[in-house]
């Protein structure tokens, strides 16, 4: 079972833990025109693996692969996040699946869940949590 972690939590565990790693699995486009995790203050670079590939969405034949690739190992802990919690939840559970021991998910993700109005960013998630960020 995967086990979610609010964004503060995960922010404290980036902040202490040498080894740790955020990957965000959203798209380009969502890095792009959305904004992703700046982990600069604690010297790090949050790793950009997208799950699910467009224009078809399918999920990333290679997604495995380029953790690895990414050089993080299975004894990592690895922290996934995308827009509201859902993507990363499923990437976690094929890191899991491929032997990485320590896979989580950040718990609604970078933008959260839509609010009444329709919009996320308002509710819950990386950026309401007032968590470092920043444009690409």
């Amino acid at each position: 079972m995967i086990e979610d972690v609010q964004p503060q939590d995960t922010w404290a565990v980036l902040q202490r833990d040498a080894r740790a790693q955020l990957v965000d699995v959203r798209t380009n486009a969502e890095w792009t025109f959305v904004g992703v995790p700046d982990l600069t203050p604690v010297g790090k670079q949050v790793l950009t693996i997208s799950w699910q590939v467009p224009p078809t969405m399918a999920v990333n034949p290679d997604f495995v692969a380029d953790l690895r690739a990414a050089g993080l190992g299975p004894e990592d802990p690895v922290y996934f996040i995308c827009r509201s919690g859902a993507r990363s939840r499923a990437a976690a559970a094929a890191a899991a699946a491929a032997g990485f021991a320590h896979a989580f998910n950040v718990a609604d993700g970078f933008e959260g869940p839509l609010d009444p109005a329709g919009h996320r960013g308002t509710v819950a998630g990386w950026k309401v949590a007032s968590l470092p960020w920043r444009q690409r």
